[in-house]
């Protein structure tokens, strides 16, 4: 028996290190509702109420028994239990689920370019999102980009800014270890070359 225990321990094998793709997955982040989302909201058994709304400039919705309600700045979630508690004061036991349908995010959450991209603008922020799907969507560099000159300016929860430098000219040009993790409220300024 001690000899069996002793051939087992000697198979095992030691822990192996963790990799990019086997590290447990981070907290899922939250969308939050922006000006200019577009949101269906869905109250159950209650078809009357149910209705496509866009979210205005102020960040507030309308919907009917229900005039005017701020959204931006909420979770999907917490808008739909906000809007259990109002509609409940017509309706008993209102249940609201809020799908966003189009999105443009938080202004806290937009990545903004700009400087001598193709499509200077800001780009909502979507999970795992990258420098070189940022630059897809805004649809390059500009002949006149200085684009190993690039920087990433993002603010941190301190309150400081960090500046980080990005060679895009070397991304865009199939260097992909020059790919860098974006995060919400990221500012990507790509300069014009002197000459």
């Amino acid at each position: 028996m001690a000899a069996g225990l002793v051939l087992l321990a000697g198979c095992s094998t030691a822990p192996l290190p963790k990799t990019a793709a086997s590290a447990a997955p981070q907290a899922a982040e939250r969308y939050l509702i922006g000006p200019g989302d577009s949101l269906e909201i869905f109250v159950r058994d209650n078809p009357t109420l149910t209705t496509t709304v866009p979210v205005r400039p102020d960040g507030r919705v309308s919907i009917p028994l229900v005039q005017s309600i701020v959204a931006a700045g909420k979770s999907p979630e917490e808008l739909g239990k906000d809007l259990e508690t109002e509609l409940g004061r017509y309706i008993r036991s209102p249940l609201v689920t809020v799908i966003v349908k189009s999105f443009v995010g938080a202004y806290s959450q937009q990545v903004r370019v700009v400087g001598q991209a193709a499509t200077p603008k800001a780009v909502p922020y979507r999970s795992g999102m990258t420098v070189l799907d940022v630059m897809i969507d805004v649809g390059g560099l500009t002949k006149f980009a200085a684009g190993n000159s690039a920087k990433i300016i993002r603010h941190l929860p301190d309150g400081t800014e960090q500046s980080i430098p990005v060679r895009l000219g070397e991304l865009m040009g199939g260097s992909i270890k020059n790919n860098v993790v974006m995060r919400p409220g990221d500012i990507l300024i790509i300069p014009q070359s002197l000459f």
